[in-house]
């Protein structure tokens, strides 16, 4: 009997980087405190990652419950 397909999904497609990419961002806000998405970008040098790439981990460590949004609006460790 051949397996059932696998579960419909909204998430996409994540690769390996992103796992990495999100403790990258979470640490820098461990260490760091809150930051705007701008100051949290350099602190992780999103400026060398590949084009999306911080806004894409940022949006899946949101998601995945590791990073929320203070009431200023700042990114902060959950």
């Amino acid at each position: 009997m051949p397996m059932p397909p696998p579960k419909p999904t909204t998430e996409g497609h994540r690769d390996r980087g992103i796992a990495h990419e999100e403790r990258q961002i979470v640490k820098a806000l461990r260490a760091n405190g809150p930051q705007s998405s701008d100051d949290l970008g350099t602190l992780v040098g999103a400026a060398y990652w590949e084009k999306n790439r911080f806004e894409r981990a940022l949006a899946f460590a949101v998601a995945d419950g590791f990073v929320h949004r203070t009431p200023e609006g700042l990114l902060a460790t959950s």
